[in-house]
């Protein structure tokens, strides 16, 4: 992954050039079709993605429950809280997204503590939404 073009992903803003360039040898760039399902509520966690372009709808116990667009970020309450998949996510248009596996994922956690840190918050943020929409 290019650092400079990880730069400009919002979930990384504050880090510094060092953090980047180490984070960004973690992760990788993939294009994806339309329908494309990319998690299954319920399955094990294996990646964390951040939307670079396209969407993707998040359906729980087959309702859908939000669209992602460029700058939002999925796959990580499985990774850091659940094991397990809490939703399914399908793409809704050609996506480009940038990739990290659960291995990668806990590397990052132990050697950028504050991105993990970043990520945490904003898990706090959505569990917090979703409880008040439901």
């Amino acid at each position: 992954m290019d650092p400079k073009r990880l730069r400009s992903v919002p979930l990384v803003e504050g880090l510094s050039k060092k953090e980047i360039e180490r984070l960004s040898r973690m992760m990788d760039e993939v294009d994806l079709p339309e329908g494309k399902e990319l998690a299954t509520e319920g399955e094990f966690a294996y990646e964390f993605f951040i939307i670079e372009k396209g969407t993707a709808s998040v359906t729980r116990g087959g309702r859908r429950v939000r669209e992602l667009s460029p700058g939002d970020f999925f796959g990580e309450i499985g990774l850091l809280e659940s094991e397990q998949r809490t939703a399914s996510v399908v793409t809704s248009s050609p996506m480009t997204a940038i990739v990290m596996t659960g291995r990668d994922f806990r590397t990052m956690e132990e050697e950028l503590p504050r991105v993990a840190q970043q990520i945490r918050e904003r898990i706090r943020e959505r569990l917090a939404s979703d409880r008040e929409g439901e």
